[in-house]
């Protein structure tokens, strides 16, 4: 038992759950935090936006696997984070937020204190798993203990605690509270063997995975290649199977082939995906065959797709317990995986026509181990996503379900601080890093090698085009062509003008290797570049 402040028992707490990076902006309101953080050893990464600071932290837990921690003052700074919540919540990411919330017995309605938010707990309990406001400084190791329990069992999740600020600086006798071994919920035997004699039977059997498979690396591979079956990966699932195996057939699932290739399996394996319309741009298959489902989540076992077989269980741990009950490989995978491939590539390669030039600049330049941090961009989800060949698991960091802007660069930072050894690239359209420009400003001060590539449609490209297809005046979308890297010399970084996709590959590979940030800015061919280079011309 310890007297600490309560900003001392937070920071004590968080280290005690081996947390060594946060990511945050200091406020009068959280000083007593900050002044314990050195004492515990634990690293502080400042971003310029609280935003900023949760994408940060999403792409950091996305990379290592362990929950990323924001901290933020009150009312507006929380607020700025919640657009990151909500995304890490979609996503299924890990991130825990912090901030302090309006004194213990300030007035239920207010008074006008500084960053005074009406209800701060409710807006925040709107888009994380659950927001708690503890109620004195010994419960304050006892709430992080179950925020991190919290996030390590069943369906990852952020989760915000709210500490009132007149208990920060308030003393208490404390004890601290060690991390809680996540118990992993196991199917049951006999529901194991239904779902073996099914796959095991199959003669056309596919596998699909999403993020909920990406700790599952390893038996994932293994149960494809003994059920002989072919892999498509969800947009979060990229990386988790090898997309140079023989029975892979890429990531991106909103290609008409990968509906046929559905209809055509009598059994589909779907492992830690949600089938959510987010992924399944074109509409969901029928999944008119055996449909087995493997889920931590139990409430999401059957949303979407009522499974004929549901499994639920961390994917790492029911893969092992099926992987001895499925026997060698019965069918021909991937002489049927070469066929598949053949025409969803096909489908890729038609979508991402506009961005495959420079997407085959990016794969010739990254190594095998490579993250790449996207956005919601065309040059990601029509380019990158079913274009570029990634290899290993949460590869490619990029925001589903929800869909934010601004993504890309801060995400990047977080997982280039997470695993510093790994070559980070970030993929970002021109409209939506401004949403985060400011954090080339963080990436510049801590020295990183970040390769940004930002493509320049002029503007919102695809909401141009929605607007020009639904035939209604094309406006509010052009946003000229900023000069990018000046704008990142400006902040600390290079900047590199790329004239064509020929000079891109080695632009990176130079940027891979610098002492800094690089800012490679290139122009993008396509239908609205081209009609928006036109509206500024006319404007002008």
């Amino acid at each position: 038992m310890n007297t600490l402040t309560g900003g001392e028992a937070l920071v004590a707490a968080l280290a005690a759950h081996g947390v060594d990076t946060v990511f945050g902006i200091p406020g009068t309101h959280n000083l007593a935090v900050y002044a314990a953080l050195s004492k515990y050893g634990i690293t502080h990464v400042s971003p310029r936006h609280e935003q900023g600071a949760g994408y940060a932290a999403d792409g950091f837990a996305r990379s290592t696997g362990r929950p990323g921690v924001v901290l933020t003052t009150t009312g507006p700074a929380i607020l700025n984070a919640a657009a990151a919540a909500a995304q890490a919540y979609s996503d299924s990411v890990p991130v825990l937020f912090i901030s302090p919330g309006m004194p213990l017995r300030h007035p239920g309605r207010g008074n006008g204190l500084l960053h005074e938010i009406k209800d701060q707990g409710a807006a925040m309990a709107s888009v994380v798993a659950y927001s708690h406001r503890v109620t004195s400084v010994e419960e304050i190791p006892l709430a992080v203990a179950q925020a991190f329990a919290a996030m390590a069992t069943g369906r990852p999740r952020p989760v915000h605690l709210e500490i009132p600020l007149d208990l920060l600086d308030e003393s208490a006798h404390v004890v601290l509270v060690g991390p809680v071994p996540a118990g992993v919920c196991n199917a049951p035997a006999t529901v194991l063997a239904e779902a073996a004699d099914v796959l095991r039977a199959a003669a056309r059997p596919l596998i699909i995975v999403g993020g909920g498979a990406s700790r599952a690396a390893h038996q994932v591979r293994a149960v494809a290649e003994a059920l002989g079956a072919p892999v498509l990966a969800t947009t979060n699932g990229k990386g988790v199977f090898p997309e140079d195996h023989a029975l892979a057939l890429g990531a991106g699932v909103q290609h008409p082939s990968v509906l046929d290739a559905v209809a055509d399996s009598d059994c589909v394996l779907a492992i830690g995906t949600e089938l959510a319309p987010s992924d399944w741009w074109i509409g969901r298959p029928a999944f008119d065959g055996t449909l087995v489902r493997i889920d931590i989540d139990a409430a999401a076992i059957n949303t979407n797709a009522v499974p004929t077989q549901g499994l639920v269980g961390d994917a790492a741990t029911v893969l092992d317990s099926l992987l001895p009950l499925l026997g060698g490989v019965t069918v021909d995978g991937a002489a049927r995986a070469a066929a598949w491939r053949v025409k969803i590539q096909a489908d890729a390669q038609t979508e991402g026509a506009p961005w495959l030039d420079i997407v085959g600049a990016i794969a010739e330049a990254l190594p095998r181990d490579a993250i790449v941090a996207g956005d919601s961009a065309m040059a990601c989800y029509y380019g990158a996503l079913s274009n570029l060949p990634l290899y290993r698991p949460n590869a490619f960091l990029y925001p589903t379900g929800v869909g934010t802007l601004g993504f890309g660069l801060p995400a990047g930072i977080g997982a280039k601080v997470g695993s510093p050894d790994a070559p980070v690239l970030v993929l970002q359209g021109d409209g939506g890093i401004m949403f985060t420009i400011a954090e080339l400003a963080t990436a510049a001060e801590l020295g990183i090698a970040l390769p940004i590539v930002v493509v320049d449609n002029g503007g919102y490209g695809e909401i141009r085009n929605e607007m020009a297809d639904r035939n209604e005046p094309v406006h509010a979308v052009a946003l000229g062509h900023p000069d990018f890297a000046a704008l990142a010399e400006s902040l600390g970084c290079h900047g590199v003008r790329v004239e064509s996709t020929a000079d891109l590959t080695g632009a990176i590979k130079s940027a891979l290797d610098s002492d800094r940030p690089t800012l490679l800015h290139i122009r993008e061919q396509s239908r609205a570049a081209e009609d928006m280079l036109q509206a500024v011309r006319h404007s002008n």
